[in-house]
């Protein structure tokens, strides 16, 4: 963990029990939201833009990025560089739809 992180770490923990104490004001309420909200934007045009990569992908082979990502999985595809970038661009959606998740569901969205 480097410094910047264990900081910010540290920063977050003292929120946390801010919060678990009641000791927290509007300001930080409306802080929170609006930066959980900005960063829930973010993921959202990032997805939009990585699933129109993936539509790409799907449209030049023939099959949707699911069906791609089994047969990557099972080894039934080859390591070509298109592949190994689909695969990629797989995992990042993904990622995303993970990091979406945890943004909108504490945010009440």
């Amino acid at each position: 963990m480097n410094a910047t992180t264990s900081t910010t770490s540290q920063r977050l923990s003292t929120l946390a029990r801010l919060y678990e104490q009641g000791q927290t004001s509007p300001l930080m309420e409306r802080t929170l939201d609006k930066l959980l909200a900005h960063e829930a934007e973010q993921a959202r045009a990032q997805l939009e833009a990585l699933e129109a990569d993936l539509a790409g992908f799907e449209q030049q082979y023939g099959m949707p990025s699911s069906e791609f990502f089994r047969r990557y999985q099972a080894g039934q595809t080859d390591d070509r560089m298109d592949y190994v970038e689909w695969v990629s661009l797989v995992h990042m959606r993904e990622n995303l739809l993970h990091r979406l998740q945890l943004l909108t569901d504490d945010n009440g969205e």
